[in-house]
Parts: C-alpha cells; structure tokens; sequence
C-alpha cells in the first residue's frame, strides 16, 4: 500500500491514521483459526513472532510494515505482538489510557504502533480510544491505574542503557493524569483494517459491554538502529528477516 500526502500529513498532525483493508478476510480468519489451536510457541509472550509463522506473517506484511516504513521514515524493526481479544461477556477491563513510550524507553524516538482490528470494533464492545494532536506535547505525567473501568498492575523490568550500565525499574499501569474525557475519540475500526499510531499518542480502551467479541492484534515497531532500553524488547527483528517463515510452517 501507498500513502497519499494527505494520509501522511493526518498521521503526522493527529497522532494516528486508520488504513482499511491491511488484511484480506481470508487472512484474518487464519489467524483466528490459528489462535484457537494450542501453540507451542504461547510462552513467549510478546516475542511470539520470533517463532510462529502466522504472528511473523502479520507482523512482516507489505500493507503493515510497508505501512510502517512510510511512517517512520525507514527500515522497521519489530520490539513486540500481542494478541488482544476481549470477549463479550466476560467483563474484562480496559487499558488505562496511556502513551507507548512509558512501556518502551527508545532513542531515538521512532517508537509507533499497528493495532489490527480482527473482528468490527467500536466504543461499544472496548475498541480503541485516542486523543488526537496527544502526541505532540512530549510525555505526560502519569500515575498508577486505580480506576474501575482499567486493569491495575504493576511489574519490575531490568533495564540496559546504550552505554551498558543496567538497572531495575518498577513499570506500572499508566494512566495519564488530568486527561479531560471530552478529548478521547473512541474509534470504530472494521474486521481487517488497522490504525497506525504514534509511540506517545494518548490511547487505550474500556471495556466490552456490548454481545460482540473485540478481537485485536497489535506490532511495535521502531526504525532500525533505535535503541530500546528494556532489556526484554532488546533485540529487535528487521522485517525483511522474517522471508523464511511462511503462515503455512
């Protein structure tokens, strides 16, 4: 896929850009149906697309990293996948509204994201909220999610800087404060298509009320030679080194 100037200049003043149609209906439905068989490869967490072939498919895919590239002026390298679903019924909780790059330190800062709706999404079954222009005022302050609409949780990760010195820092839900409500767009996005944002947009998500599964798959990218102070997201894969991994393996 290729960006018109216009799409270009939206994603650079807004924060974030929906693109329709990244995967084929075909294409979805096989990485549903992958999902709903046991994986060998379910305990790598956020680096699962270093060994399965379907989330290294998606995570590799022209209209996705091509997309990518565009936006971040080169060569993207994936940090993390994540497979979201929030199933009706169950009553799981959001993510408190947040910016990328709490979780994810990186110099320079080329941090973005692809979230990939894989089934229609919208406010009413938890799609995804954003606050647009959010990304232009650096990183706001935050503090930890207490709110009975987010999840609450807090976890120690080892960090590693440029230079070798290391560290461990406590990571927590973050939640930003003094947002005003009235400036949170809840996004519709249908089954296939996908919004690519910015590493310090404002977004996040609340829960599924609706009788509709929410079904999502999300990539980091950064552009090669960015550095990632999490030790866990460290090593990065280039795009083009997933060519022999094929969804069929």
């Amino acid at each position: 896929m290729s960006l018109s100037a216009d799409q270009v200049d939206q994603y650079e003043r807004r924060g974030y850009l929906i693109v329709d149609e990244v995967l084929t209906d075909r294409e979805v439905e096989d990485f549903l149906d992958h999902q709903a068989s046991p994986s060998p490869h379910a305990d790598l967490g956020l680096r699962r697309h270093t060994a399965d072939p379907r989330w290294a498919h998606i995570s590799a895919h022209p209209n996705i990293a091509g997309t990518a590239a565009q936006l971040c002026g080169g060569k993207p390298c994936v940090v993390q996948t994540m497979y979201l679903p929030k199933p009706s019924g169950e009553a799981e909780k959001g993510i408190a509204l947040h910016q990328d790059a709490h979780y994810l330190p990186n110099d320079p800062f080329t941090l973005m994201a692809c979230w990939i709706a894989m089934s229609d999404t919208a406010a009413d079954n938890g799609g995804l909220c954003v606050v647009p222009g959010s990304h232009l005022h650096g990183l706001h302050s935050v503090h930890q999610s207490t709110s009975d609409d987010h999840s609450s949780w807090e976890k120690e990760y080892q960090m590693r800087d440029r230079d070798g010195r290391e560290w461990s820092q406590k990571f927590f839900s973050f939640e930003i404060d003094d947002l005003d409500p009235s400036e949170v767009e809840r996004l519709s996005v249908q089954r296939g298509s996908a919004v690519f944002f910015s590493g310090s947009i404002i977004h996040g998500s609340y829960a599924n009320t609706s009788s509709r599964d929410r079904l999502a798959f999300a990539v980091h990218y950064v552009r090669e030679g960015t550095w990632l102070t999490r030790r866990d997201v460290q090593e990065t894969v280039p795009v083009d080194e997933y060519s022999t991994m094929t969804p069929s393996a």
